[in-house]
């Protein structure tokens, strides 16, 4: 189709997408994303860093853990450092291009977080449910395999709504969104054209791919908690359940406020919306490191071994 043809139908070519700005309470708002954003990448490194270095953490659920914290690294590097230049300098706009490219790496990355997310209830239903063939169920090549299957489905899964977006049409060269960062909804919302194939193909793969691996999530930590309450002693049930817990936590956060976002129910406002994709984009990775350092013994104890280890070592090189 012509540029004279999309005129002829009120379209023109989209050049820029102005976002949400937040210049009336920008200094306040910079200190919290800024916090959260350095947060994120010295928690997860550090997370990263441990497993790498620490042998007695080279298990299935600490390799799926070091993946997780690579995810949550690049996911929240996708959107908060253009939020907060948006916060600095009061510059919502961002070009067309741009905004794809940004959609395209938000959604490749979130639905990989959703696959591995899974995976790793897999990991911890194999370990609960059958701990004496575990070794040999998750040996390294199937977790190999299921962590690079969460990578690639997530960015496969992207190319659809990417192209979906970028062909649609819009009746202002630059068009407002009532979003802080480029999704998937936003868009379909200011778009002119006719965009229900758009919505039915955003529910659709957001079903499968994001309610279907909670679906299984939830069926999983059943068949857990059924196999947890049968153990006699407490201790053993209190040790089985702290191994699960920390993960439950964060799938009951990601999936409830990505859930919300994009396959829950329509007509909420705009407040409830932008508040649900904030909490879906930065709350999960903030709380990661937290959750799985304070609540996680093994991971508290490489800590103090390797710190101890390094801080005794440059104080005898230094002597």
């Amino acid at each position: 189709m012509t540029f004279t043809d999309l005129q002829h139908q009120n379209y023109t070519l989209l050049e820029n997408i102005l976002l949400l700005h937040f210049s009336d309470t920008w200094f306040f708002v910079t200190i919290i994303f800024f916090a959260i954003y350095c947060t994120i990448l010295i928690g997860n490194f550090c997370i990263f860093t441990i497993i790498r270095v620490e042998t007695q953490l080279h298990t299935p659920m600490y390799f799926f853990l070091s993946n997780l914290s690579v995810l949550d690294i690049l996911y929240s590097s996708v959107t908060l450092p253009f939020m907060l230049f948006n916060c600095v300098t009061g510059n919502s706009k961002i070009s067309f291009r741009k905004c794809i490219f940004q959609l395209y790496l938000f959604v490749s990355l979130g639905g990989a977080e959703c696959i591995l997310l899974a995976v790793m209830a897999y990991d911890r239903f194999v370990a609960i449910c059958n701990p004496l063939r575990y070794p040999v169920v998750m040996n390294g090549r199937l977790c190999a395999s299921l962590a690079i299957a969460s990578w690639l489905s997530g960015f496969l899964n992207s190319v659809l709504h990417t192209i979906m977006t970028a062909n649609l049409k819009f009746c202002l060269s630059e068009q407002s969104i009532n979003h802080f960062y480029c999704d998937v909804p936003p868009l379909i919302q200011a778009a002119c054209n006719p965009t229900k194939t758009s919505k039915n193909l955003l529910y659709v793969v957001s079903i499968f791919l994001g309610f279907t691996p909670f679906l299984y999530i939830v069926i999983s930590y059943f068949h857990i908690i059924s196999t947890i309450m049968k153990i006699k002693s407490s201790e053993g049930r209190w040790k089985a359940f702290s191994t699960c817990s920390s993960h439950l936590i964060v799938v009951t956060m990601f999936y409830g406020t990505a859930n919300l976002n994009y396959v829950g129910p329509t007509g909420y406002s705009l407040e409830l919306e932008n508040l649900a994709s904030l909490l879906y984009s930065t709350l999960t990775p903030v709380v990661n490191p937290i959750i799985y350092c304070l609540r996680n013994k093994e991971v508290k104890g490489a800590f103090k071994k390797h710190f101890k280890h390094t801080y005794f070592n440059t104080k005898a090189a230094c002597r």
